[in-house]
């Protein structure tokens, strides 16, 4: 089973060993993740599935910095799946997001 787990594989690997390049790219998710996943939320509650898709699509990317294959392909799934107005995987990619809010919840200091 492919990786469903956030780590900093992919990123150390991007990075180079340059620390600051981590840090900052470490930041923007820290960032971003938290206002897309509550855009995402709404969307999802006004049954506007087209434009959940588009995050979904976003936060897929996230997923591959935090070398979350499994979750990638399971994103990319409920992407097409939400695009014609089927939310079926939720409850899983739900999921997902908590893994990586918690993930990156606590990091401190990269």
């Amino acid at each position: 089973m492919k990786n469903q787990e956030p780590n900093f594989s992919y990123i150390e690997s991007l990075s180079g060993g340059d620390v600051a390049f981590r840090a900052r790219l470490l930041e923007v998710l820290k960032s971003e993740l938290p206002v897309e996943i509550a855009d995402f939320k709404s969307l999802i509650r006004d049954h506007k599935f087209d434009k959940a898709a588009e995050l979904v699509h976003k936060m897929k990317h996230k997923m591959a910095l935090l070398a979350m294959d499994g979750a990638y392909e399971l994103a990319v799934r409920f992407e097409n799946e939400l695009s014609e107005g089927n939310p079926e995987l939720l409850s899983d990619f739900n999921g997902i997001l908590e893994k990586m809010t918690t993930f990156l919840s606590r990091l401190t200091k990269i």
